[in-house]
């Protein structure tokens, strides 16, 4: 069973459970400005044979060399959703639905076998037999491509009691994350696969109590899972992409029940 599937399940038996202790339920809805960081790309390839190096020649590369680059990510954004319950003592818990997605800006610093290959005739990785006339650096530096997320995490809060309309907090989950990422610099398919990750959050938020049924908020976040590694589609390997996200959301909530 995917993890998914079990995680969904779990969340499933939370939500039924939750009414014996609820004094109250709520739904949300967010919107998200996502800074998604750098990727530090890095795995080992299979054994081939490189295109033209740019003077004539070709390189064997043994199975298992390590290879990989650096990829910036531009700013991105996401929306979640979710369902939750409040206990009356400071904690709540909800069940969220989040997506984000965040487009590539660049690709530097192609490595392999632990040297720099960015000088090299671009030939030399796309397997092409006479040169390219584009260094690998010039032809990975047009980034294209993104990183989406789809994710589904059971979170508990903590509400401070400030005395106010105005109220602190608090909060963390754990869940799953269907990443799927696609790199493809210069139109040159390089990455187009995904991979279902375990996945935690923790945030910091203030409410604002518009009334006894309406709240507004603002929440940080820092979301982050293992590192998710994908089939190459240039040349035999995998290549493992580091994925931590910092999000800033803006939201309301409808309290019932």
């Amino acid at each position: 069973m995917k993890l998914s599937k079990i995680f969904a399940s779990v969340c499933a038996a939370a939500l039924i459970g939750a009414p014996a202790f609820a004094q109250e339920w709520y739904v949300s809805g967010s919107v998200s400005y996502v800074d998604q960081s750098d990727s530090d790309n890095s795995g080992p390839t299979g054994a081939f044979t490189t295109g033209n190096l740019g003077d004539g020649s070709t390189l064997d590369v043994a199975a298992g060399t390590p290879y990989g680059w650096n990829t910036e990510f531009d700013n991105g954004s996401g929306f979640s959703a979710e369902a939750g319950a409040r206990y009356g003592n400071g904690l709540r818990s909800g069940v969220e639905v989040s997506y984000t997605k965040a487009d590539v800006d660049t690709h530097t610093g192609v490595t392999l076998g632990g040297g720099s290959i960015d000088a090299l005739d671009a030939a030399s990785i796309a397997g092409s037999p006479t040169p390219l006339g584009a260094s690998v650096a010039a032809i990975v530096a047009d980034g294209r491509g993104d990183i989406s997320s789809t994710s589904v995490f059971a979170n508990v809060y903590y509400d401070f009691n400030s005395g106010s309309a105005w109220q602190p907090y608090v909060g963390a989950g754990l869940g799953v994350s269907d990443v799927n990422v696609t790199y493809n610099p210069s139109g040159v398919g390089v990455i187009d696969d995904g991979e279902t990750k375990l996945a935690y959050q923790v945030k910091a938020g203030l409410t604002w109590m518009v009334n006894e049924t309406w709240e507004v908020f603002g929440e940080y976040a820092y979301r982050a899972t293992d590192d998710i590694e994908l089939d190459n589609d240039l040349f035999p390997g995998t290549l493992n992409i580091e994925n931590q996200q910092n999000l800033l959301s803006f939201g309301a909530r409808y309290r019932f029940g």
